[in-house]
């Protein structure tokens, strides 16, 4: 545990959000070669997971262009907000982001598939599609009408389904209630007659301390033990279907992109590769020891969704699906035939690989 105490989880992580007053927005300097870069996140300062990711990447990737290329990292707020990211990089004001897909679903819903989906692929899976199931050519092919570039840069792997003020002992339960949980997930919840909010994490405790919401989703144990949000609500539910995995995105202007010499762009695309193996492993190494301090040290009752939920839930996605399906154009349509044709292969290996093996492991051996 001592680990995770050095790695700051406390509320204090979110609260320490400034916006800093007056910043220049010049350009880009390119001086004897070297070319400076700004980089926008949707995360406060140095949060773990996201805050930290985006400061590792930066420095190795400075590092391992001889300084070269040096990114200067703003933390949500000290440019620009967390949401505005995506509009900072477009128009040039930022040259690249640390954020997620689904936070742009106002551009365009079909960006969420490159975050997740409920009931959709695994990290691993997603991974497998945009590297080798056509999935990256989609994404360009989305991201050029922004005039931006999409890099895969971390995943959170399976989510928790969030914290709520009161118990869910069915599907009726979610009828009224206000939660913060943002994507396609939530135009799911929509349907089970839930009012809807997406809020940055900084903004996320103060507004259940307040009531303005009811519940939130977050990520996982270790990145919800450093939000805090134990110190407000208890009930911390499983399974999070809504978010089988995150992942976290390392956008670029397109422009700025193409003006980097190729050894440059090599070593930043490499980079991004090293940086999802990195924040990946990093939740994944975190999440037990925090969902132990979670409910050891804090008393949070840990509680698995009814089956009523998670079915109805499902019939909820499908609706959504459904209308994405009718109503996007012909690049959605081609994304969720390209997506889903790939989970259909993918579900046929995991069932008897990973899945079985998973039950094996459970009757067969114990870890002592």
């Amino acid at each position: 545990m001592g680990e995770l105490r050095r790695r700051g989880l406390t509320g204090a992580a979110v609260g320490g959000v400034a916006v800093a007053a007056g910043t220049t927005l010049s350009t880009p300097a390119i001086s004897q070669g070297r070319i400076e870069w700004r980089m926008v996140t949707s995360w406060p300062k140095l949060f773990p997971g996201g805050g930290t990711a985006a400061e590792r990447f930066a420095k190795t990737v400075g590092e391992a262009t001889g300084g070269r290329l040096t990114i200067r990292v703003f933390a949500a707020g000290e440019l620009v907000p967390a949401f505005e990211a995506f509009d900072a990089v477009q128009r040039g004001t930022a040259d690249c982001m640390h954020s997620t897909p689904y936070y742009w679903q106002n551009k365009a819903k079909i960006l969420s598939v490159y975050t997740t989906v409920p009931f959709g692929m695994t990290n691993y899976e997603s991974v497998a599609w945009l590297r080798y199931g056509g999935g990256q050519a989609l994404w360009d092919e989305a991201y050029s009408q922004f005039g931006l570039k999409g890099f895969h840069a971390g995943s959170t792997s399976v989510q928790m389904a969030g914290w709520f003020n009161k118990e869910i002992r069915s599907a009726a339960d979610v009828r009224g209630i206000k939660m913060r949980i943002p994507g396609l997930g939530g135009e799911a919840l929509r349907k089970l007659g839930a009012t809807i909010v997406n809020l940055p994490v900084g903004e996320i405790f103060g507004a259940l301390q307040s009531g303005a919401i009811d519940a939130t989703e977050w990520v996982g144990p270790w990145q919800d033990l450093a939000a805090g949000f134990y110190k407000v609500t208890k009930f911390y539910y499983w399974p999070g279907m809504h978010e089988p995995a995150v992942l976290n995105e390392m956008t670029v202007n397109k422009a700025k992109w193409d003006a980097l010499p190729k050894d440059i762009q090599q070593i930043f695309a490499w980079g991004c590769g090293d940086e999802h193996s990195q924040l990946t492993a990093e939740n994944d190494a975190s999440n037990a020891g925090a969902l132990e301090v979670l409910i050891r040290q804090h008393n949070v009752q840990l509680r698995k969704l009814p089956d009523d939920f998670v079915q109805a839930y499902g019939r909820a996605w499908r609706e959504v699906l459904t209308e994405l399906r009718e109503t996007g154009d012909e690049l959605t349509r081609r994304t969720l035939d390209s997506y889903y044709k790939f989970q259909r292969e993918q579900m046929a290996w995991s069932r008897i690989g990973l899945q079985e093996y998973l039950n094996a492991r459970l009757q067969g051996f114990r870890v002592t």
